[in-house]
């Protein structure tokens, strides 16, 4: 494993670290002792930073990982997020007291005396315009409370926008083989202004991992079945916003430039790590296998200037109309 610095938070982390989204909520059935060992697993080759939000599993996934803390030695950073308990999730509920009241949640669920990094979890845009709210997260580093803050963002606006805050210390955002367009304008921002990049749904909700066909069926409470159209959240949110059909076309393809040695999902993690801007993904694993195979991305050789390029050929005949100016 190797590791990259997270911005300017001091934190050293895992390029591989562990999403832990699917351990709580929204991916079909998961068993608890499944994602323990998933998390032992990636904290055994060497994972040391951990995503979850208040909001996965209404909690469940923030007390899974205070047990694994109480299990394990290593130090392991966590990053949590705060805002979509909030109903309706509209901007005008993003106040400091409804903010204060999540971070007081996630400290007890998590059974952390102040939170390594909380993120504001994807509020709409008119949210990034509201100073006052960024003085009250200000504060909350100033109470010991959090030790750094971030966003977690649907848009490049809203990545470019979040990044004039100076407290701003970390944004996550979508970017796989299937969403380019933050590496274009906002990963040169972030970088001349030292933001830690935290990138989800680096595998486009599993479609990246090459295992679904057009006969693949979801389970009711998996949002890859109830989400395909923005339904509950927003749409970008699963496969990374692709039309199904069309990202198994594109996958077809991008099996033919496979690197030898590597599995899709390995390829289209190495990808991501092709970019220094990034501090690292965060990939979901419900299994240890997953985890293993995931981790494994780190070590493996970068990829040619003619494979970078054979995929950006791919995403632009296959995907880019339906996603690039969206999102």
């Amino acid at each position: 494993m190797k590791y990259r610095e997270l911005g300017q938070t001091g934190i050293e982390v895992s390029e591989i670290g562990f999403g832990a989204w699917a351990i709580g909520a929204d991916w079909g059935t998961v068993d608890d002792s499944e994602s323990m060992a998933a998390l032992h697993k990636a904290v055994d080759l060497g994972v040391n930073f951990i995503d979850t939000a208040d909001a996965y599993g209404m909690g469940r996934s923030e007390k899974l990982i205070a047990r694994l803390r109480k299990e394990r030695s290593e130090t392991i950073f966590v990053a949590t997020k705060a805002g979509r308990r909030l109903s309706p999730h509209v901007a005008e509920k993003y106040t400091p007291a409804n903010i204060t009241g999540f971070i007081e949640d996630s400290l007890k669920n998590l059974e952390m005396e102040a939170l390594d990094l909380l993120q504001l979890h994807c509020p709409p845009t008119e949210v990034y315009y509201r100073p006052e709210l960024f003085e009250a997260l200000d504060n909350q580093v100033k109470a010991g409370k959090i030790k750094n803050y971030g966003v977690s963002v649907e848009k490049v606006e809203e990545a470019l926008k979040a990044i004039e805050y100076p407290g701003v210390k970390t944004v996550q955002i979508i970017f796989n083989m299937f969403r380019h367009r933050p590496s274009e304008l906002f990963f040169r921002e972030a970088k001349h202004r030292g933001i830690g990049i935290i990138v989800r749904v680096p595998l486009a909700s599993g479609l990246l991992t090459g295992k679904m066909t057009e006969n693949t069926q979801f389970k009711k409470d998996d949002h890859r079945n109830y989400n395909r159209e923005g339904q509950a959240f927003d749409k970008g949110e699963t496969f990374a916003g692709a039309d199904y059909y069309k990202g198994l076309a594109a996958v077809d393809k991008l099996k033919t430039i496979i690197p030898e040695g590597m599995t899709l999902a390995q390829f289209a993690l190495r990808w991501i790590l092709m970019f220094d801007e990034v501090s690292c993904a965060i990939p979901g694993s419900k299994r240890p296998s997953q985890a293993e195979d995931n981790v494994r991305a780190s070590d493996l050789s970068p990829l040619s200037e003619d494979q970078m390029h054979k995929v950006s050929k791919i995403y632009e005949k296959y995907i880019k109309d339906d996603v690039h100016y969206r999102w």
